[in-house]
C-alpha cells in the first residue's frame, strides 16, 4: 500500500513540475529550457479592436498584482512558456527592418527551431487575405479591420544567428521539405503562405 501511495505522490509531483510556468531572457535559455520558474503569470488574448489600436501580437502576458513582474515581462522577457505553450515577446524581435510591435504571439519549437505565428509584414502583407471575422464589427473600426487583414497570420522562423526572424513561405518551407518528395509535391500544390496551410507542413516535421 505505501508502495502506491509513494507511486501517486511521485507522480503527481512529475505533473506539477511539468506543468509549471517558467519565464526565459534569451533564446538560448528558451532552446536548452532554463528559466526562472513562477507561478503568478497571467495570459490574455488581445481582441481585434485593440490590436487595431495599439497594434502588436495576439496574447498579453502579465502578473495580476506584481507591477514590477508585468513591467519586465512587457520590456526585458524573451519568451514565456504556460502550460506547455511557448509564447514569445514580439517586442524584442524583427523582420528585416519591421517591428512587430509589442505583445506575445505563440510559438513552437520545430526540429530545433523556434516558430511562431504573426502578421504579415512588408512586402508579404501584399498577400494577406481580408479577414475572415472583420465583417462583424460594425462601424468605422469594423471597416478598418477589415481593411488591413488582421486576421491574416503567417508563419516566421527565429534565425539564432541574427536574432531576427525570417518569413517561412514557400521557398523556404520547400527547403525544409526537400528530403520528402511525397510532401514536396503535395506543399507545391498549394497556393498560400498563410499559417494555416504552413502550419499544417511544419507539423510534418516534427
Amino acid at each position: 500500500m505505501k508502495k502506491i501511495i509513494y507511486f501517486f505522490v511521485l507522480s503527481f509531483w512529475a505533473i506539477s513540475l511539468s506543468a509549471q510556468d517558467k519565464m526565459y531572457t534569451t533564446y538560448d535559455e528558451l532552446m536548452r529550457d532554463g528559466g526562472d520558474v513562477v507561478t503568478t503569470l497571467n495570459k490574455s488574448k488581445r481582441s481585434k479592436n485593440q490590436i487595431y489600436l495599439s497594434p502588436g501580437a495576439d496574447y498579453e502576458i502579465y502578473s495580476k498584482g506584481n507591477k514590477a513582474l508585468t513591467k519586465y515581462l512587457k520590456k526585458r522577457c524573451y519568451a514565456v512558456r504556460l502550460n506547455d505553450t511557448i509564447y514569445v515577446n514580439c517586442k524584442q524581435l524583427k523582420y528585416k527592418k519591421y517591428r512587430f510591435g509589442n505583445w506575445y504571439a505563440q510559438a513552437e519549437i520545430i526540429g530545433g527551431n523556434v516558430y511562431f505565428q504573426a502578421q504579415p509584414l512588408g512586402q508579404i502583407a501584399t498577400s494577406t487575405l481580408v479577414p475572415k471575422e472583420g465583417s462583424k464589427l460594425g462601424g468605422a473600426v469594423g471597416d478598418a479591420i477589415n481593411a488591413s487583414g488582421l486576421d491574416a497570420k503567417v508563419y516566421y522562423v527565429i534565425n539564432p544567428s541574427t536574432g531576427l526572424a525570417d518569413f517561412v513561405g514557400k521557398e523556404m518551407m520547400s527547403k525544409l521539405l526537400s528530403s520528402n518528395p511525397v510532401l514536396l509535391e503535395e506543399f507545391s500544390n498549394e497556393n498560400s503562405e498563410r499559417a494555416d496551410v504552413i502550419g499544417k507542413y511544419l507539423q510534418q516535421l516534427r
